[in-house]
């Protein structure tokens, strides 16, 4: 009696020929809201403002696939704390800065060969009805 497909796979449910496929991650995280001191204005940087990060990073290939480890990819928690606390670090006064600061914190600090950084500030502080302005950066590794 012939094997059938459920009998080819280990406890997970994964084929164990799975190890030979090459995979390319990317971790994404959208709608991180934090608070922080960023705006043209001293008024606006003193008050501070809601501010909406997305964040996107290519891992390349990544263990994770196989092996199910946190360690083994880019924990996005430990991702979000460190924009978060770039944000903290100190007032800026365009999203630019602020985006590429982060973008380059995330290249220092994670395993990542690629880093795109979205800031966006709901209703901006000016004077035509406006959903949010956004700024978009993205970085690779230094050779």
């Amino acid at each position: 009696m012939a094997p059938d497909d459920d009998d080819l796979t280990d406890d997970d449910g994964y084929d164990e020929d799975d190890d030979a496929v090459e995979s390319v991650v990317t971790v994404e995280v959208t709608g991180l809201s934090i608070f922080a001191a960023v705006g043209v204005t001293e008024a606006e940087r003193e008050v501070g403002t809601r501010i909406l990060l997305d964040l996107r990073m290519d891992v390349g290939e990544c263990d994770a696939t196989v092996t199910d480890m946190v360690e083994d990819t880019v924990d996005y928690a430990q991702v979000c704390q460190t924009a978060w606390l770039v944000a903290q670090e100190r007032p800026y006064r365009t999203l630019e800065r602020l985006c590429s600061v982060i973008a380059d914190r995330i290249l220092a600090d994670f395993p990542v060969e690629y880093v795109w950084v979205k800031a966006a500030k709901p209703e901006p502080p000016i004077p035509l009805p406006v959903g949010e302005v956004s700024v978009e950066v993205s970085r690779e590794p230094a050779d």
